[in-house]
Order: structure tokens, then sequence, then C-alpha cells
């Protein structure tokens, strides 16, 4: 998901989605441990959603952002 795609989410969705994303995170995880993890990419990409997710969350909070 873009930047701006998560910008325009308030902070319910967000939560939402980044709880979502943590779990897929986890399966992923299962998946590369027992070797049938088909795109190990999707961890990347994953792992930097979560980040961006967690970001903006983090400057609604501190009022950096509305």
């Amino acid at each position: 998901m873009k930047l701006e795609e998560l910008k325009k989410l308030n902070t319910e969705e967000i939560q939402v989605r980044l709880e979502e994303a943590q779990v897929e995170m986890e399966n992923l995880r299962i998946q590369h441990s027992t070797r049938q993890l088909d795109n190990p990419l999707r961890m990347r990409s994953l792992r930097r959603e979560i980040a961006r997710m967690r970001t903006i969350l983090t400057e609604r909070n501190l009022g950096l952002r509305k």
C-alpha cells in the first residue's frame, strides 16, 4: 500500500490493517522456516508496509500529522 493511500485512512483503519499485516508476516516467517515460501520479496515489502503504518500512527499520536 502506498504512503498516500495510508494517509487517507483514519487511525482505526490503519490499526486494523497493521494487525492483519503482522499476522501475514508471521505466516510468511513460518513458510520461510519450513522452506515453503514462494515469494521471498513479499517479506521485505510487507516489513516496509508495517514500518510505514507504524510511522504514520506515531506521527499522529505526537500530533505531527492530522
